[in-house]
């Protein structure tokens, strides 16, 4: 685990490509240790990808990255990833309490037995989430909410010192929405470092620190240095709304911005 002031992640120069088709072109960022930082930027910037190249999934074609001080395929038991969208096998009959368990896998290895605090530690997540209750129901059982809070639970069973995740609460319904959000801010006050993706303002101005993406990071830094009107408008291509209250909108019919406010608490914080 990396101290606050640190970084958890960082990269220089860096290509990131599929088939030889360039997703992020050439970039450079920094991610905070202990912190909370939200990628933002419109549908196919980048910011998913960005997320890949951290866990390793995707690796650099130009550039540098690091995470935790090594490059990302040398730390993926200290990283948890939690994916936007998880296909559910329809046949396979797993339960929410296996799927949660799956997290454990990495720190136990191939052969080591599921121990004491491993139960224990399934036991937690699945509380911090209320899904106790949905322990030995099938995932195709659940709806979308419950299905999103299963599969957080099994990013933070893994207690790693950084957790990743694509956006954990588009689409959701409030109750799975909060419980998620203060999941997150929990992870912060254990010192681990949390990163998401967002088309929400909003969630983005409420983070620590902001990367700002259109097919390459175009900023990064305090939110108050990185949305602006004229970097968001650069990013999005798309005009900016300002509303009576002093706070701004993106014009943008496809991702409407939810004016709600979403905090993430963690003690200490102003």
């Amino acid at each position: 685990m990396f101290p606050v002031g640190g970084l958890a992640a960082w990269g220089k120069g860096i290509v990131l490509a599929y088939n030889h088709r360039v997703a992020v072109a050439e970039s450079t960022f920094s991610i905070p240790a202990g912190l909370l930082t939200a990628v933002i930027g419109p549908n196919g910037s980048g910011k998913s990808t960005l997320l890949h190249a951290l866990t390793g999934l995707v690796r650099v074609t130009a550039g540098t990255v690091e995470v935790l001080g090594e490059p990302p395929t040398a730390v993926r038991d200290r990283v948890a990833y939690v994916l936007q969208s998880t296909k559910v096998n329809e046949v396979m009959p797993v339960t929410v309490r296996e799927v949660v368990a799956m997290g454990r896998y990495a720190s136990l290895g191939r052969f080591r037995p599921f121990r004491r605090d491993d139960a224990a530690a399934v036991e937690r997540a699945m509380e911090r989430l209320q899904i106790l209750d949905l322990a030995g129901s099938h995932l195709t059982e659940l709806s979308g909410g419950q299905r999103q809070r299963v599969f957080v639970a099994q990013g933070l069973v893994q207690e790693a010192d950084l957790l990743l995740l694509d956006e954990p609460v588009t689409g959701l319904d409030i109750v799975s929405r909060d419980l998620i959000v203060t999941a997150m801010g929990e992870e912060l006050e254990h010192g681990r470092t949390v990163v998401f993706t967002t088309h929400d303002l909003a969630e983005a101005g409420d983070a620590d620190h902001v990367i700002l993406m259109s097919r390459r990071v175009v900023v990064d830094g305090t939110p108050s240095e990185v949305l602006t009107p004229d970097r968001l408008s650069a990013a999005y291509g798309i005009g900016i709304v300002h509303l009576e209250d002093g706070s701004i909108a993106l014009d943008d019919a496809v991702h409407a911005t939810r004016q709600r406010h979403v905090h993430f608490e963690r003690g200490g914080r102003d």
